[in-house]
């Protein structure tokens, strides 16, 4: 996914923003806390941090002010513990049993929500504060508004990790006697 929209208010001049071109990094960076193998899987993973850069671009009125502008978009979700819930798949090949990822489900909880915007607003300090100040005090309702777009970005993020190591890696290397 390419872009995350967003209503944080509603109306005729709801606040809205659109975040394009995101970048996630520190996704290959986890722990594996938890895991229940079965039909569906289970697992409980722990990432110290979660950093998410995008182009931002917003429109209505924040507040009392008007609000309308672009600049970029960064967030920081430390201390991220994510549960997956996914179903597998194998398949055979060289006489040997690969595992696939067919579907992810992903619950984030953070724990250290840092999110800021700059070059908005054509620089206006007073405009960019507000909404900086905006984001820190209310980082984790704009966390769950992000949150059913995010899961889905986190979810093709994550089982394409997944995949790229099970790709390699056959089953019978990780059930060893």
């Amino acid at each position: 996914m390419d872009e995350l929209t967003l209503s944080l208010t509603g109306g005729t001049n709801g606040y809205k923003i659109q975040l394009r071109d995101l970048f996630i990094r520190g996704a290959s960076n986890y722990t594996v806390e938890d895991i229940k193998l079965g039909s569906p899987f289970q697992a409980i993973v722990r990432m110290p941090a979660l950093i998410l850069d995008a182009h931002y671009s917003s429109s209505g009125v924040l507040i009392i002010l008007p609000a309308s502008g672009n600049g970029t978009f960064h967030a920081r979700f430390g201390d991220a513990k994510v549960l997956v819930r996914g179903t597998v798949s194998t398949k055979s090949r060289e006489n040997k049993t690969y595992l696939n990822v067919d579907n992810l489900d992903v619950v984030l909880g953070v724990k250290n929500l840092q999110m800021r915007v700059s070059k908005i607003f054509n620089n206006n300090r007073i405009l960019t504060e507000a909404i900086n100040l905006f984001l820190r005090e209310n980082g984790q309702e704009v966390l769950k508004l992000m949150e059913p777009q995010l899961k889905k970005k986190l979810s093709a993020l994550f089982a394409g990790i997944v995949n790229q190591l099970l790709r390699h890696v056959p089953v019978e290397s990780f059930l060893i006697p």
